[in-house]
């Protein structure tokens, strides 16, 4: 089990290079196709409906054809994306690439996600989410450098093809090592996963409340990775470049917070962590509204090292929830409702904010803390409800 920790580690690198990717070269690919800048939303917008859609499917697919091949199989249609993406010449074909893109991202993420929280330890899913954080900085960087020296951006999505082809091949590769894996876990009396619809895992004990929870921390998440920049600049006036710098505090707390969650979780319980990081993020919340523009870089880095432990320790603990026969199935679910968030919470700020103004940014922000809080205490206090439950 050692190597194919490892191999995931390796892999979670590999999926964050493309996932920021869009919006750093759109710019030069915007204009490379001859379309209005305002159209990245529709292609963000079919890369979360498709990966919405993987993460429903990928409980029966992974069933029945296993983590590692549709794990192969879904980075080969990322791939493939990206190859169209960068030989594209027109909107409408990049449109239709961004299909491939989103159906291997969601069943992907619901495969390696679970497969972690069912065979290893809880530090384990936190470093990796910090991996994929790795990736997903690297990704931009790339490109930034490939664009100054060449002045091309279709080298870097190419370059990046090429690494997920080498993961794919990889993975095809390691295939004996994930047979002798499942064997050994049906040895041990492993219980074979149920595969369950939409409408059956709703039903599921505590299942709406864990649904909203991951809907409002990732909502929170994009909003604040949107539109924390314009709220600094358009309700406190800071200078853009200042602004940006601040903002990048946010994304190192979630980095440098994963990192710390892998080994706080040796002595703290999932619950436990999800509590912290939530009234940890609201009070780094709570400083952006404060009337002081010296906390505003502090309040970024709290935030994100709030919000660093909450969505690892949410998934880990998926099967002890409920049960290891069908985290699988609640895992794709669970993956489309963060998907969903990551979607549509962002415009409604952008509504919210046209309506009431920038500075209502920290307070929407709030909201969603809030809910996270609330829905998440209720989980936690059911599941101490439970006789002799103690993995809370």
């Amino acid at each position: 089990m050692t190597a194919l920790l490892v191999l995931i580690y390796v892999a979670f690198i590999s999926l964050g290079l493309p996932d920021s990717l869009l919006g750093s070269v759109w710019p030069a690919m915007h204009a490379d196709l001859g379309v209005e800048i305002s159209l990245a939303g529709l292609l963000s917008a079919v890369v979360c409906a498709g990966t919405v859609l993987s993460g429903l499917m990928s409980a029966r697919l992974i069933v029945r054809f296993g983590t590692a091949r549709v794990t192969a199989v879904s980075v080969l249609m990322t791939a493939a994306a990206m190859v169209g993406m960068a030989l594209s010449g027109s909107f409408v074909f990049t449109l239709l690439m961004c299909v491939p893109l989103g159906l291997g991202g969601g069943a992907v993420d619901a495969a390696l996600n679970n497969f972690v929280a069912l065979h290893y330890e809880a530090r384990h899913m936190n470093w990796l989410h910090c991996f994929w954080g790795l990736g997903a900085t690297l990704g931009p960087a790339v490109i930034g450098l490939l664009l100054r020296l060449t002045g091309q951006w279709r080298g870097g999505y190419l370059g990046m093809a090429a690494a997920q082809c080498a993961l794919a091949a990889v993975m095809f590769a390691s295939l004996p090592l994930w047979r002798r894996a499942g064997e050994s876990r049906r040895a041990s009396g492993e219980t074979k996963p149920v595969p369950l619809r939409l409408r059956q895992v709703i039903r599921l004990p505590l299942a709406p409340a864990v649904l909203v929870s991951l809907l409002a921390y990732c909502g929170a998440e994009s909003v604040m990775n949107l539109w924390c920049a314009s709220y600094l600049v358009g309700a406190r006036g800071i200078p853009a470049d200042q602004a940006a710098s601040w903002v990048s505090l946010f994304f190192l707390g979630i980095t440098l917070g994963r990192m710390l969650a892998g080994f706080l979780s040796v002595r703290m319980r999932p619950a436990q962590l999800v509590r912290a990081g939530v009234l940890c993020s609201a009070a780094g919340a709570a400083l952006l509204i404060a009337p002081l523009d010296g906390l505003l870089p502090a309040a970024c880095l709290l935030v994100g090292l709030g919000f660093a432990p909450v969505y690892p320790a949410m998934l880990h603990r998926t099967p002890v929830v409920f049960g290891s026969e069908v985290s699988q199935s609640v895992m794709g679910i669970q993956m489309a409702f963060a998907y969903i968030g990551s979607t549509l919470m962002p415009p409604l700020a952008g509504a919210m904010i046209h309506l009431l103004g920038m500075g209502f940014l920290p307070v929407f922000v709030l909201a969603l803390i809030a809910l996270l809080l609330i829905l998440s205490e209720h989980v936690n206090h059911r599941l101490r409800a439970r006789e002799g439950w103690t993995a809370a």
